[in-house]
């Protein structure tokens, strides 16, 4: 369980503050919280040699994973298994694709995780119908809508947004209906 939770904290390494040193030079383990000692004590003998950026993301998903639930600590661990189940390439696609998520200007990742969610919200079945059509798609076709949405002005990214959640709202007052006939 002690290695479990070593390895989440190292993957959760994204987010919250942390104790750094101002000069780039990573964390000092004495500066470290008792709790981000406790949770990264494997490493202690070999902290000094770990890099300076290193250090600090790992002290940054120490903090994360000390203020986590049990229900999140056990996602968490959930997600590093499949994760480590995945191949190479999957992993590295991920990794590209977070990074160009974190490119992008606060406001787009906000939209995109809020688009997320309301993905995550919807109907079992949406969710698959709408996966379905994904897949449906030809990877040139993929590429043409990734294109084009990129191409769109904000205002025009908003206008079909507003289009996608007038037919959501048209199809959910219509299956009351349909059930009912």
């Amino acid at each position: 369980m002690k290695r479990e939770m070593w390895i989440a904290i190292a993957c959760l390494a994204v987010g919250s503050t942390g104790a750094f040193a101002r000069d780039g030079s990573g964390v000092a383990w004495q500066d470290l919280s008792p709790a981000q000692q406790q949770a990264l004590e494997p490493l202690r003998e070999r902290w000094d040699s770990i890099p300076a950026g290193r250090q600090m993301s790992l002290s940054r998903g120490a903090e994360r994973w000390q203020q986590m639930t049990p229900e999140q600590r056990s996602l968490a661990q959930e997600r590093l298994e499949r994760w480590r189940n995945q191949p190479p390439e999957q992993q590295q696609q991920q990794r590209e694709r977070y990074e160009r998520f974190k490119s992008l200007p606060p406001e787009e990742q906000q939209r995109l995780r809020e688009n997320f969610r309301r993905f995550r919200d919807l109907p079992p079945e949406d969710r698959e119908r709408l996966r379905q059509r994904w897949q449906n798609l030809s990877p040139e076709q993929r590429e043409q809508m990734r294109e084009k949405w990129e191409q769109m002005t904000p205002e025009e990214r908003d206008a079909a947004r507003e289009r996608m959640r007038q037919l959501r709202e048209r199809r959910q007052q219509s299956r009351p209906q349909e059930r009912g006939q």
